[in-house]
C-alpha cells in the first residue's frame, strides 16, 4: 500500500537512527489519529522526572489511591507541552476523548485525572505532557524519506512494558534489533 493511502492510526512509529530532531531521536510514538488532515501521536518511551502523584498535586487533585509516586508522566511530544493527555484503556466516558480502538482512547479532559485519583481508574494509563503532531501529508513525507519504521501497535507494550524497554519491544514486532538498523536508506 502506498504511504499516501495508508492509515497509521493504532500503529507505532519507530524513529530511525538518522533522526536528527532531538524531540524524536530514539523515540517510540503511538499514533492515536491519522487522517487526511494530519496525524497525532504520543511518545511513549520518554518518562519525565515527574510522577503522576506530583502531577495530581500540582493541579490540586488530592489522590485517594496509592502507588502513583512511582509512575512517571511522559514527554508526549513538542506540541502543547503544558497540556496533559491520557492514553488509556478501557474507554470509559470522559468529557474529551478520542476513541482510537474499541479498547483504547486518548483523553485530554481533567475528569479522567479526578477518576484516577479517586478510584484508580481507568486501570491502564499513560499520561503525557504534550503530543507529536503532523500536518496534512507531513507524516507521509517523513515515512517516504525513511524517517520512521511503522508496525501495528501492541497495547501490551504501552501498558505492560517498562518505558526503557518499549522501543526494543516494538522493534521485535518487526524482527529487528535497533543495533542492526542502518541510518542509510535504500530505494529499489
Amino acid at each position: 500500500m502506498p504511504v499516501e493511502n495508508a492509515n497509521f492510526t493504532h500503529h507505532f512509529l519507530i524513529a530511525m537512527p538518522a533522526m536528527e530532531d532531538d524531540n524524536f531521536a530514539r523515540s517510540l510514538i503511538y499514533v492515536a489519529e491519522h487522517n487526511e488532515d494530519g496525524a497525532l501521536g504520543i511518545i511513549i518511551n520518554r518518562p519525565l522526572d515527574l510522577s503522576i502523584k506530583d502531577l495530581l498535586e500540582r493541579i490540586e487533585i488530592p489522590s485517594k489511591v496509592e502507588g502513583f509516586d512511582a509512575t512517571p508522566v511522559f514527554f508526549g511530544g513538542p506540541v502543547q507541552t503544558d497540556r496533559g493527555f491520557v492514553l488509556h484503556r478501557p474507554l470509559g466516558e470522559w468529557q474529551s476523548s478520542l476513541v482510537v480502538t474499541p479498547d483504547i482512547a486518548l483523553t485530554s479532559s481533567k475528569d479522567i485525572l479526578q477518576a484516577l485519583a479517586d478510584r484508580g481508574e481507568p486501570r491502564d494509563v499513560l499520561i503525557s505532557l504534550g503530543y507529536a503532531g503532523w500536518g496534512a501529508g507531513q507524516l507521509e513525507e517523513e515515512l517516504a524519506q525513511n524517517g520512521w519504521l511503522t508496525v501495528e501497535a501492541d497495547p501490551r507494550i504501552i501498558f505492560n512494558v517498562d518505558a526503557s524497554e518499549r522501543l526494543d519491544a516494538a522493534l521485535r514486532l518487526l524482527g529487528i534489533d535497533f543495533a542492526n538498523l542502518s541510518d542509510v536508506a535504500g530505494h529499489a
